[in-house]
This record gives C-alpha cells, sequence and structure tokens, in this order.
C-alpha cells in the first residue's frame, strides 16, 4: 500500500452481527476496502458456519484444525469477539461498541434485535450517524416479512431455478440450482454498495440511515435480462440448458475428446467462426446471418454446429477460434482453475498466517486499486479472538 495514501475505508468502523454467508461476505468485502469490522459471535459457538465442516484449514503437517473452510471463506480481515446478546450485560456491551461504529450489519429476522434494544429505532436517537443495514430474506415489509429466508428457497421462489438447467424434456431436464449461493453472494455486494452509498451521502448531511436489504429483492434484481425479456415479451423465459436465451450460437458444445464454450457475440465474430469450421456459406445464408435470425433458427443451425464440432479436439478448436477473435474456452474444474496461468498471474490464491494452521489460503479480492491495494492482514478470525483487545479499546471491562 502506498505510504501516502490510506485504504478507500480507513477509519470506518463496522460492527457486523451477522453470521452464515450474506452478511459476513458483506462485511468481508468493507474489512477488504480497509474498515475495522468487529464480528460479535455467541460464546462456545460461534457464527453457524464455523460447524459447516469438512473440509477444515489443515496444518502444516496435514492435519485438519478446527476452522471450516466455509467460515474462513467470508471473515477474512475481522477481528472476534464472543459476546453473549442474550444478557443484559452483552447486549449494554455491545450497544457501547456500536456507539463507536459508522456501520452496523445484521441478519436477526425481523423485530429480533429489539429485545435487546440493538434495533435501528433503539439505536438512531443517541447514534445519528450510524448506518445500519439489515440483511433479510424478504425485507421488512409486504406480508412473507416475518418469514425465514435461505438462498436455497430463494433461488426457487425467485425464478433463478427455473432458467438454470437443462430443458424440461431432455434427459436431466428440471429445476437445479446454482452451484454457488448466488443470492447470498449478491445480497452481499448489494449490502456493500448500499452501504457505501450512504458513507458517501453521510459526507454532506452527517446522518446515517436505515437499509432494508432482501435476499429476494437482491435475487430478482440480478435476473437482469432475463427479467426484461419477459417483460418485454410477456413470456417467461424457461430452462434453455447452457444455451443462451438470446444469443446463437453461444453455448456448449462437445468436441471430439471433451466440451467447450463457444460464445458468439456478435455477427462479425460468426463470420470468423465460419470461416475456421470450414462453413462460409452459413455467413450468406438467410435463416443464420444475423444473430436475430439464428435465434429463430436456433433448432436447425445448432445440430449443423454440433456436428462439425466433433470433427476437432477441444484444444485444436479453442486456438483455431482464438486466432481469430472468437471467444470461446473450456470447461474447467476449481482444480484446474488455480492451476491456470491467467489466474496464477492475478494471484487469485492468496495465503494468511494463522495462528493454528501455520498458514491459511483465501480467495483474492478482484477489486484492484492502483495505489491502495487490498491487503490481507488478518486470518478469518479464532472464536473470541479479539475479545478483551475490543472490549478494552471501548473502555469495557472484558
Amino acid at each position: 500500500m502506498s505510504q501516502s495514501r490510506r485504504a478507500p475505508l480507513d477509519g470506518i468502523r463496522v460492527l457486523d452481527l451477522s453470521r452464515v454467508l450474506a452478511g459476513p461476505f458483506c462485511a468481508q468485502t468493507l474489512a477488504d476496502l480497509g474498515a475495522d469490522v468487529i464480528k460479535v459471535e455467541r460464546p462456545g459457538s460461534g457464527d453457524d458456519t464455523r460447524a459447516w465442516g469438512p473440509p477444515y484449514v489443515r496444518d502444516q503437517g496435514g492435519n485438519d484444525t478446527s476452522e471450516s473452510a466455509y467460515f474462513t471463506s467470508t471473515n477474512r480481515n475481522k477481528r472476534s469477539i464472543a459476546v453473549d446478546l442474550a444478557t443484559a450485560e452483552g447486549a449494554a456491551k455491545v450497544r457501547k461498541i456500536a456507539s463507536g461504529c459508522d456501520v452496523l450489519i445484521e441478519n436477526f429476522k425481523v423485530g429480533g434485535l429489539k429485545q435487546y434494544g440493538l434495533d435501528y429505532d433503539s439505536l438512531k436517537a443517541d447514534m445519528p450517524g450510524l448506518i445500519y443495514c439489515s440483511i433479510t430474506g424478504f425485507g421488512q415489509t409486504g406480508p412473507f416479512a416475518h418469514r425465514p429466508g435461505y438462498d436455497f428457497m430463494i433461488q426457487g421462489m425467485g425464478g433463478l431455478m427455473s432458467i438454470t438447467g437443462e430443458r424440461d424434456d431432455l434427459p436431466g431436464g428440471g429445476p437445479q440450482k446454482a452451484g454457488v449461493a448466488v443470492t447470498d453472494v449478491f445480497t452481499g455486494l448489494y449490502g456493500a454498495v448500499a452501504i457505501l452509498g450512504a458513507l458517501r451521502e453521510r459526507d454532506d448531511s452527517g446522518l446515517g440511515q436505515y437499509i432494508d436489504l432482501a435476499l429476494l429483492d437482491c435475487h430478482v434484481a440480478m435476473l437482469s435480462n432475463q427479467n426484461l425479456n419477459y417483460m418485454t415479451s410477456g413470456q417467461a423465459p424457461t430452462r434453455a440448458g447452457n444455451a443462451h436465451q438470446n444469443v446463437v450460437p453461444y453455448q456448449v458444445f462437445k468436441t471430439s475428446d471433451s466440451f467447450m464454450i463457444l460464445a458468439v457475440g456478435n455477427d462479425s465474430q460468426f463470420r470468423a467462426f465460419c470461416e475456421v469450421a470450414g462453413h462460409s456459406e452459413w455467413v450468406t445464408d438467410a435463416r443464420f446471418a444475423t444473430n436475430s435470425t439464428r435465434i429463430v433458427n436456433r433448432q436447425v443451425l445448432i445440430p449443423l454446429i454440433e456436428t462439425i464440432m466433433l470433427t476437432r479436439t477441444r484444444d485444436a478448436w479453442i486456438a483455431a477460434l482464438e486466432a481469430v477473435g472468437v471467444p470461446c474456452g473450456p470447461i474447467q474444474t476449481i482444480d484446474q482453475v488455480f492451476d491456470h496461468p491467467q489466474v496464477q498471474a492475478r494471484q487469485l490464491w492468496r495465503n494468511i498466517d494463522h495462528p493454528v494452521a501455520g498458514s491459511a489460503p483465501t480467495t483474492a479480492s478482484p477489486m484492484n486499486f492502483s495505489a491502495t491495494p487490498v491487503q490481507y492482514t488478518r486470518h478469518a478470525p479464532m472464536l473470541g479472538e479479539h475479545t478483551e483487545e475490543v472490549l478494552r479499546e471501548f473502555g469495557i471491562e472484558p
């Protein structure tokens, strides 16, 4: 980091009362930007995800530690304190800490913190500059507000599973969730963006505000073009397997030895593909000349391309297509991802010193700043590792 420039959120203090994924991911994003994030956990058990293993982080001898990989993935650069909110003493300690924070993030059920005097209405009078972000399944209003919401069920309710997976009339068809808890991750990112916006506005007004963030809202919002496909046509998109709803050819194809992705994004790329494939006549065929006509005639064109793709190996196709600027690529397993020279060049695998493992891996932040790069200064904390340190900072007797 530049000696003359501070981290983007240096001086911002965040109280993280969240657990599992969406809230912790939001808080970790702020921590990566330099915020001092204090994570409050239940004594004895901590965040639910501490028990979500195996796998666990391994020590230098290859032995499992007590630290789950899941917890480690979303809690770096934070400090952990173990305080029991259910006691008057514990709630008072957390309120005292909140009074010295800029941001509070929580994902209790609607109204869940009111009994501890830690809801926004209970804090805002004494803490007018506090930015308070609540993350729930369905938000603070509406008929489902008091229902619990989880990533998997939101993927179903929010429409993603209706457009993910193979077509219903083909083998393997039917509802399919994403391989990552995308609703939680997107909600965490939306939360970080909202908090940054509120911090910027506070620079002018001097006042904090309440942020009501719902998994369902964030999930629906991130459906992006698929929403507009429905809104403009009146027809709900359906599962299309690995094909794109609005671009052809843009899908997975089988080669003579493997599978690959062909992502033809415009008509000039289609012309280049046709030349490499040895079928320049497709370019002047009225059925295939433009993306619009290729969509209409998808069922004719795709079988033709499938036959051609089987005539060469994956790597032969990729080399030939990349040479003429046609987007394409392999389908890699995660171990292959981290072995890829581009991923290695971008240093997406990082290691952080760890008190019991010696060193623990972490996925690098994708935010690359030229003058104030993300620092990986803190491992995902042990439960209550910083309790005494933090309490003393706030003048609280441990």
